[in-house]
């Protein structure tokens, strides 16, 4: 009998506990859902691909003076997340020397499976710039180790592993003619 009552108990705390943590912060009851995200996307002109991430992105100017890279970032075959997406869009004169930046990260610190993260980088530009080129840097812990230094010190406790950053560039990522989604 008393096993009974305990089971009945621990059943109990198990759903109240889903309810609870199915809830939103403003209190109503959500279900637990999945949504996917169309790949590729629509609507972009430009985009770029490295083995673990694919990039699309739109450069407009929404006001004078301001450049805005605003796109997607995807993870479309990686079972291991992309992590802490960084950006810097850097304006560069005819002397190849940088003359304004702007720097931005993914809206998400993981980037799963088929799923993806917008980001937008809004640079105050000088007049001088004749293109902008972007930069991005990502960790991704592929299993393969080569991405992995050995951190430990010479000791017997555990041994620790660091993440790389992986960093590319664009050179022109606004230009008419290259990077152009296909």
């Amino acid at each position: 009998m008393k096993r009974e009552r305990w089971s009945i108990r621990v059943a109990v705390l198990f759903v109240l506990g889903l309810a609870l943590s199915a809830c939103a912060a403003d209190g109503t009851f959500k279900p637990l859902t999945s949504t996917s995200t169309p790949y590729p996307p629509s609507g972009y002109m430009h985009t770029v691909q490295t083995s673990h991430v694919v990039l699309y992105w739109n450069c407009a100017q929404p006001e004078a003076g301001v450049l805005r890279l605003e796109g997607a970032a995807y993870n479309p075959w990686m079972s291991a997340p992309v992590q802490y997406l960084e950006f810097e869009l850097e304006g560069v004169d005819a002397m190849a020397g940088s003359v304004s930046e702007g720097k931005a990260a993914a809206r998400d610190i993981q980037i799963h499976t088929n799923r993806s993260s917008p980001f937008q980088i809004d640079l105050r530009t000088t007049g001088k710039e004749v293109r902008y080129d972007l930069y991005y840097q990502y960790r991704m812990n592929d299993g393969q180790g080569g991405n992995r230094m050995d951190a430990s010190l010479d000791w017997d406790g555990p041994v620790l592993f660091a993440q790389q950053n992986r960093r590319f560039s664009v050179r022109d990522a606004c230009s008419d003619t290259q990077h152009l989604v296909r």
